[in-house]
């Protein structure tokens, strides 16, 4: 990211800094700031309704576990990208490019007639997980640093915002009008505010990056997260089918080895092979996937748990009840990071990655061992 030096008050006056980048007013950082929290709210819509959209689409387990995860899948993918591609030919341009894709998804999603289609509108909206660090990139390229850091923290706070919004509307959305309108809702602002932010941002010019996209890494890891998916997606039967099993298996073993061969040789691998295999690089990375792991398994089979009635657990619970039950958990979760970030400072990251996980830990066991009240 490139720092921007302070501006004097001339520049205030004029707006422009002789031969440097056009600076942004207020206008431009909120039409941001409505950009993301409509992107959090789209993010968030499908966690509490869940269970409404497995009965209403037919959907099997499997694939409502597809369903939670699809957009972190296109993420992994896009993320990397967007930030090469935006150094090439300009973040503003590569952002839009992006949230167009995105709210291409969020008309997908909300016109989805069965299971598949939905899961290509959130493997579409995916795109957005890309697309918001661009905006941090195109505040620092046009602000000071006092103020690129006060409009980061506007920016990031809608989107955690945003999610909250979503998590709480889904449900009376899904429930008094129908699914559908849930995904409509927020893609219909993602259209206006990417509309503002064309208008109101500045170009930004690209910074010359000669750094090549490691398209051959990024098409197998593409092969290697698809074939999770599809073994994710026959996991109730596959058990019962040991040849598909076994060629799902050398398959997944041969798109590793060939992705880890072709990393080995870039110029610019998306995964530098040497810098993972350093300790403290391979250690975050093991402690990340378990954390993940677990969160993703929670998100997932809590609303099931809120959703379901049976004897001595579950509580029948509709759409919109799910997301007021699931609202402390996204404030937590917008909590925790600043308060990480200070506790950081003060007890070193060890401890604050430390605590996080025992309370996750504790917290998950307790919901498994203690679950007839909500």
């Amino acid at each position: 990211m490139v720092e921007c030096t302070g501006a004097g008050q001339e520049l205030g006056r004029s707006g422009v800094e002789p031969g440097g980048p056009v600076r942004v007013g207020k206008g431009a950082v909120w039409a941001l700031g409505l950009l993301a929290a409509a992107t959090g709210a789209l993010e968030s819509v499908v966690a509490p309704t869940l269970p409404l959209l497995q009965r209403e689409l037919s959907m099997s387990p499997a694939q409502g576990a597809m369903l939670s995860i699809a957009m972190l899948v296109t993420g992994a993918l896009v993320t990397p990208v967007a930030g090469s591609l935006g150094d090439r030919y300009g973040g503003k341009r590569v952002m839009l490019r992006l949230m167009t894709v995105v709210a291409a998804g969020g008309l997908v999603s909300s016109l989805a007639p069965n299971p598949a289609v939905l899961l290509l509108g959130q493997v579409l909206e995916g795109a957005m997980v890309g697309a918001m660090p661009l905006s941090f990139v195109l505040v620092r390229r046009h602000l000071s640093t006092g103020e690129s850091q006060v409009a980061i923290g506007v920016v990031s706070g809608l989107f955690v915002g945003g999610g909250m919004l979503g998590t709480l509307i889904a449900g009376p959305l899904a429930e008094g009008l129908s699914r559908h309108w849930m995904f409509a809702v927020p893609t219909c602002v993602i259209v206006v505010a990417t509309l503002c932010v064309h208008r109101l941002m500045p170009d930004d010019p690209p910074t010359g990056s000669t750094a090549r996209i490691d398209w051959p890494g990024l098409a197998l890891l593409s092969g290697v997260l698809l074939t999770l998916m599809l073994g994710l997606s026959m996991a109730p039967e596959i058990g019962g089918r040991p040849l598909v099993l076994g060629a799902l298996a050398v398959l997944l073993a041969l798109l590793v080895t060939g992705w880890v061969l072709v990393e080995r040789r870039s110029a610019s691998p998306m995964v530098d092979p040497d810098l993972v295999a350093r300790p403290a690089v391979w250690r975050s990375y093991v402690v990340t996937f378990a954390v993940c792991v677990g969160t993703s398994a929670s998100m997932y089979l809590v609303p099931q748990l809120f959703a379901v009635s049976g004897d001595g657990y579950g509580f029948a619970a509709g759409a919109t009840d799910i997301g007021r039950y699931l609202l402390p958990a996204a404030v937590a979760g917008a909590v925790s990071g600043p308060l990480g970030g200070i506790a950081a400072r003060r007890f070193g990251s060890h401890a604050v990655v430390a605590t996080g996980i025992g309370v996750m830990t504790a917290t998950l066991a307790a919901m498994a061992c203690v679950h007839t009240e909500v």
